[in-house]
Parts: structure tokens; C-alpha cells; sequence
């Protein structure tokens, strides 16, 4: 399956529903603690997304929130997981690569490369 690179983004927004429904602040939420507050999925972001996502068929609208009317649930389905999967295995090449070229050292800071 052939297919553009995922912004980050998205990348985060399908990573959070792999374990299962979430809702957009929940899912903002978990971005930001997942990537140590590196990445920060705003609103508008976030609505556009999942509105995009919805239309490809890679999640779906599960409902409201049971008690939060205003909150629509998100699950992720099958053809959001196996896009996820294509952009983790594109992401482990991009190290192994890295790796080759720089023997191993693919992880260490920026600063201690040559």
C-alpha cells in the first residue's frame, strides 16, 4: 500500500485510537503527553482531521460521549490501523537507515553528530 507520509498529527490522532474510541480533547490530550508536549493538536486541527479521516473510512463517529452531548466519540477501523501501520513501518526504515549510516547512533542528540 502506497502512501503520502502522515503529518504528525495525524499520525497522533490514529496512534490514540489504536487502543481504542477516544474524543478529540481526549485525543488532543494524550498527544501532548505522548510527545512530551512537543506536539499540540489545536481545535480547528482537530476538527478538520477527523472530519477528513471520517470521509477516507479511516475512523469512525462512535457517538456521543455517554453524559457529554457534545462529545463525539472516535474509533479507529481497520483501514485507519493499516494506514497507521504503513507510516510506523515507513517511520522504523527512516531509522534503520539512519542507523547504517551513522552506525547505530541514530538516537543520540543532534548536537553529537558529525
Amino acid at each position: 500500500m502506497k502512501q503520502e507520509p502522515l503529518t504528525e498529527s495525524y499520525f497522533y490522532i490514529l496512534l490514540c485510537l489504536a487502543h481504542g474510541p477516544n474524543h478529540g480533547y481526549g485525543i488532543m490530550q494524550e498527544t501532548a503527553a505522548l510527545s512530551n508536549g512537543r506536539v499540540k493538536i489545536g481545535s480547528g486541527t482537530m476538527y478538520g482531521a477527523t472530519s477528513n479521516m471520517l470521509k477516507k473510512k479511516w475512523i469512525a463517529d462512535y457517538g456521543n460521549e455517554q453524559g457529554q452531548e457534545r462529545r463525539r466519540l472516535y474509533q479507529l477501523l481497520p483501514a485507519g490501523r493499516e494506514v497507521l501501520e504503513v507510516e510506523i513501518q515507513r517511520l522504523r526504515s527512516l531509522v534503520e537507515n539512519a542507523d547504517l549510516i551513522l552506525g547505530g547512533r541514530a538516537y543520540v542528540k543532534n548536537k553529537d553528530l558529525p
